[in-house]
């Protein structure tokens, strides 16, 4: 039914324990597979509320999952604003919620996108299309120390300041490929078996120009509110910034409840080797009092 392989999927269900006649609210729709799964096991007539904010997944999502006709319900928006669409469509007090915050490969494969530093494209990096900010103002616009500042912050990069400053002297750049040359230029090119030279500044630009970490704490306070009393909160991250956030989120809740995950649950040797991609993935779990 879809094409990619949702992270995870196993322990998710276990967690959130679909049942029929249950309201879940998937705030990170992506491809739909996390959405597929708990739809199937809700069967007849359990819903899902699915939000997404990139009009292309949503179109994908759409076409991969129309099997499941009005027991889906897709809501372009941005999942920090789960409280207010979850209240639109009837969906407050939902039995469980589930965000996978990973970037969508999806995102990763199209290059006129800007997310990755392996194809070349125009330096864009917005999630939601309809906004203004993107990474080509941010690069070519900010000064050197604010850029050091973000790459620093938002992409743990210990050498932000020279990259800042190599960003600054190649000005204008215009594509993904001008970037990882100005972080090449500080880093040396990559090597094999380690990380790409240009991932941590990628990764911080991205963060920056949708507000990614801003968005994650209003979405964890916000959904603790609209799950239901003993219903769940299922979050995956991908990366420390994030996982920090909702492990500190969960210990110092807005409402109470407690964490289900006293260890991060993180894919099995037998996921890994299905799905590398899943090798960063960390899930954490929390019940509403």
């Amino acid at each position: 039914m879809q094409a990619h392989t949702p992270v995870l999927l196993d322990e998710v269900l276990q967690f959130l324990n679909p049942q029929p006649a249950s309201r879940f609210i998937d705030a990170t729709l992506g491809a739909g597979g996390h959405a597929s799964a708990i739809l199937e096991r809700t069967s007849p007539d359990g819903r899902v509320l699915a939000i997404d904010q990139d009009e292309a997944a949503i179109e994908r999502a759409r076409e991969n999952l129309q099997f499941f006709g009005s027991r889906l319900e897709v809501v372009k928006a941005n999942f920090r604003d789960i409280a207010t669409v979850a209240g639109e469509r009837g969906f407050l007090g939902a039995d469980g919620i589930l965000a996978d915050i990973g970037i969508s490969s999806m995102l990763l494969d199209d290059a006129e996108r800007g997310f990755s530093f392996m194809r070349e494209g125009q330096l864009d990096m917005r999630m939601n299309r309809d906004q203004e900010l993107t990474a080509d103002e941010v690069v070519n616009t900010y000064g050197e120390k604010e850029i050091a500042d973000i790459l620093f912050n938002l992409g743990e990069e210990r050498r932000s300041r020279a990259i800042a400053r190599s960003i600054v002297r190649a000005r204008p750049l215009e594509t993904t490929t001008d970037l990882v040359r100005a972080v090449q230029r500080v880093m040396g090119a990559p090597r094999y078996g380690k990380i790409h030279p240009a991932t941590r500044t990628f990764q911080a630009l991205r963060i920056h120009v949708n507000d990614e970490l801003g968005s994650l704490e209003a979405f964890l306070d916000a959904s603790m509110s609209v799950v239901r009393p003993a219903g769940r909160l299922a979050v995956i991250s991908f990366h420390s910034l994030e996982d920090r956030i909702v492990k500190n989120r969960f210990r110092a809740p807005v409402v109470a409840g407690r964490v289900l995950t006293r260890k991060v649950v993180t894919a099995t040797d037998e996921e890994l080797r299905r799905n590398p991609r899943a090798r960063s993935a960390k899930l954490r779990v929390w019940e509403r009092a």
